[in-house]
């Protein structure tokens, strides 16, 4: 009989030494982040935007996130996934598919580590997507650790398509992660310019969309515990982007739900790498040395 215990209490340590940290232990089990191309933080006061607004609310936030330079698309994209900068992970182009300088670091599938591939090094099992209207999003986010990625037909012809296509994989899936990359605000900022009526059109349309997509999450019955983060890749300024003005680059990080703070405005420093380091605080995992993240752990109840 003592044999028989002793060895049951062994078999119990040794599942207490091998078993991984439990998604029970993560802060939220799902974690939706949705980011509009080229929206400044200057517009947030201006905009019509109530969805976005009552986020703000119920959550913790900054208008004074900075995105790193060159201000312009593929390089934030690359910082906000991959967890450092420019001069790290390579990509100095508005367009790069590739890294125009080496990696600092690559993974296994040869890209500057993103939080959707430590998500799936350490959580092999977990649903992970990446919904987009913008094709140089594909090259950005190492489609190899997705369990799906989709990218929405012109949103010329067909505006509401990722919206539709984010309502479906929620409640269809409830994806532990999931990023929802809007380019449409950006559009209407090359053409009609920035800070122009048409433009906070286009941003109380895409609010519209935001709303939709927190019912989808409250449709699929995971709205209590779950994170919406709303950021950007970078503002703009007339018909461009691309400079050192604080239109181009200050852009919004808003966050809510499960496990974080009411508290309003935060303070402190905030850039663009910083978003991949605090969703890998919400799910606990290590990240790779190489990064220069730092998550907001101030927003966090716990």
């Amino acid at each position: 009989m003592k044999n028989r215990i002793i060895t049951i209490l062994l078999l119990f340590c040794c599942l207490l030494v091998t078993t991984p940290i439990s998604a029970k232990k993560w802060r939220a089990k799902h974690t939706v982040l949705i980011a509009l191309d080229g929206w400044g933080a200057y517009s947030v006061s201006k905009g019509n935007i109530p969805h976005i607004k009552n986020l703000m609310e119920q959550g913790s936030y900054t208008l004074h996130k900075r995105c790193v330079f060159p201000s312009a698309s593929a390089i934030n994209w690359a910082s906000m996934f991959m967890g450092v900068g420019t001069e790290l992970h390579g990509y100095t182009k508005w367009g790069s598919k590739t890294p125009e300088i080496p990696s600092r670091v690559v993974n296994e599938h040869n890209i500057s580590p993103t939080i959707f591939s430590i998500m799936r090094k350490q959580y092999p099992d977990a649903e992970i997507g990446v919904l987009h209207e913008w094709e140089g999003i594909k090259y950005l986010v190492d489609t190899l650790a997705l369990s799906h990625r989709g990218q929405a037909p012109s949103y010329d012809d067909y505006p509401e398509a990722l919206c539709e296509m984010a309502e479906t994989y929620i409640k269809d899936k409830k994806p532990a992660l999931v990023a929802v990359c809007f380019d449409q605000l950006d559009h209407v900022g090359h053409k009609s310019g920035h800070d122009t009526q048409e433009y906070y059109n286009c941003l109380h349309t895409l609010d519209g969309y935001i709303g939709r997509i927190i019912q989808a999450i409250k449709d699929a019955g995971i709205w209590d515990d779950t994170i919406i983060m709303l950021t950007a890749d970078h503002g703009g300024i007339n018909k461009g982007h691309g400079g050192i003005t604080l239109e181009e680059v200050e852009i919004p990080f808003i966050i809510a739900g499960k496990n974080i703070k009411q508290s309003g405005e935060f303070q402190e420093s905030m850039m663009q790498f910083d978003t991949a380091a605090t969703i890998a605080y919400v799910f606990r995992l290590e990240q790779p040395q190489v990064w220069t993240g730092r998550p907001m752990k101030q927003v966090f109840k716990k």
